[in-house]
């Protein structure tokens, strides 16, 4: 999540081609707290670890961060995959091993070693990430669904996470860790697995965006304001705290920003229930719709950790058009 210190709350496009604008004028609000599994493409490297006492992949050139794309020319995509590709040649000492950093491909040679009876890399990998946060909207035309309003990073080289695919789950809200100033408190929950509502299928700085596969009303629309007509004032948030209730509350528009791409609306929370039971923005709030004169007009996007009342949010229609380039 310079001029004050902020927290992302929550977990690649080159040349992008611009599509037609297609998303609808009303859709449905979302508010709903949720299960976020994303699986990179390729397997990411998170570490390294020694193997009979060496670390054997301090000069292949492999940093954290990068994703490890194909072993002797077929392609990895899952942990499974990885360790399969290593072990299935008893007599190599070395791999060839193809790797991506910043959308650039390397190759290079890895030492593989036999301990405990399996070969090792030397490289803690990962094939998975998971998180909560919160759902902004559906489009009923197209079923599309944008949800937290930033993107997910790995929080070990802080770089967007590159993905293959990933899903939402419906999640239930066991408790809340107050914020105060300083200290980012979060929303504390349980991620029902048997229950995956859509497919994400993009991961960008505007938030993450997929297909919703599950059931809702279609009936209970909302309008999509302008940027033009968010204004300074009166406005609430729609998000869950308890359970999977959702429910809305007050907070103040503070200032508008029309350069910025991400940080649109600097708002306050003013709302007594909501600072009582949170103390302000907690992390878990990421994508909960921003509604004023009864039109969405953004999402919660950031929290200003030295003061935890106050948060941005990011125009509605910067996350809409996000969502439909290709």
């Amino acid at each position: 999540m310079r001029f004050k210190r902020l927290l992302i709350i929550f977990l690649s496009f080159i040349f992008p081609i611009y599509s037609v604008f297609a998303y609808s004028n009303e859709v449905v609000l979302g508010g709903d707290n949720i299960g976020i599994e994303l699986k990179t493409k390729g397997v990411l490297v998170v570490g390294f670890y020694k193997v009979n006492n060496e670390l054997i992949a301090s000069n292949s050139g492999i940093m954290t961060g990068d994703y490890i794309i194909s072993i002797n020319n077929r392609v990895v995509n899952t942990i499974d995959e990885f360790s399969n590709e290593i072990n299935n040649d008893d007599d190599k000492k070395e791999i060839d091993v193809k790797y991506k950093r910043n959308n650039k491909e390397y190759e290079t040679k890895l030492k593989i070693e036999l301990e405990d009876d399996s070969y090792k890399t030397g490289l803690y990998v990962k094939d998975k990430v998971n998180g909560i946060g919160t759902l902004t909207l559906i489009d009923p035309e197209n079923n599309r669904f944008l949800a937290l309003g930033h993107e997910i990073k790995d929080n070990v080289s802080n770089r967007l996470l590159d993905i293959n695919d990933g899903s939402i789950y419906s999640s239930y809200i066991t408790g809340i860790i107050k914020s105060t100033d300083g200290s980012i408190g979060e929303k504390e929950s349980t991620t029902n697995l048997d229950d995956r509502n859509g497919t994400i299928l993009n991961n960008t700085n505007k938030g993450i965006f997929g297909i919703y596969e599950d059931d809702y009303d279609k009936n209970k629309l909302i309008k999509v304001a302008d940027k033009s007509e968010v204004s300074l004032g009166e406005a609430s948030i729609l998000t869950a705290i308890n359970g999977n209730e959702k429910k809305e509350f007050k907070i103040n528009i503070d200032k508008l920003d029309y350069k910025d791409d991400l940080k649109n609306i600097l708002f306050s929370v003013t709302d007594k229930e909501l600072l009582d039971i949170t103390g302000g923005i907690v992390q878990g709030m990421s994508g909960s719709p921003i509604i004023q004169n009864g039109k969405i007009v953004g999402a919660v996007t950031h929290v200003i950790v030295d003061d935890c009342k106050k948060g941005y949010g990011i125009f509605i229609k910067n996350m809409l058009e996000e969502s439909e380039k290709e």
